[in-house]
């Protein structure tokens, strides 16, 4: 059984930073595209970032281009999200998902993940 366990999430102020983390079990994800997306309260889920089973290639949102880095441990499972300059309106829940077919770009995987979500991490950025 998939299971995502999303980590890191936090209340910071304007300008802070946070790490998220997102460890994968059930089976290997090493060849997998993963990814993040967030949902704020009365909105729909929106892909934020995704890399590419090597870590060689990324893909971001343009509301968080520059401020955030995707990032990957193939040998834990593992995809990362650092957060710096945080904002207000990146205030949400966080949560991980991975591509449904190996070896593919992290170009259009909003639409490619899987239906098996975790129970996310709470970000939230005070003014």
């Amino acid at each position: 059984q998939v299971q995502l366990v999303e980590s890191g999430g936090g209340l910071v102020q304007t300008g802070g930073s946070l790490r998220l983390s997102c460890a994968a079990s059930g089976r290997s994800f090493r060849n997998y595209a993963m990814g993040w997306f967030r949902q704020a309260p009365g909105k729909e889920r929106e892909f934020v970032a995704a890399i590419n089973w090597s870590g060689g290639s990324t893909n971001y949102a343009d509301s968080v281009k520059g401020r955030f880095t995707i990032s990957r441990d193939n040998t834990k499972n593992t995809v990362y999200l650092q957060m710096n300059s945080l904002k207000p309106e990146d205030t949400a829940v966080y949560y991980c998902n991975t591509d449904t077919s190996p070896f593919r770009t992290p170009f259009g995987f909003a639409t490619r993940v899987n239906d098996y979500w975790g129970q996310g991490t709470q970000v939230t950025v005070s003014s």
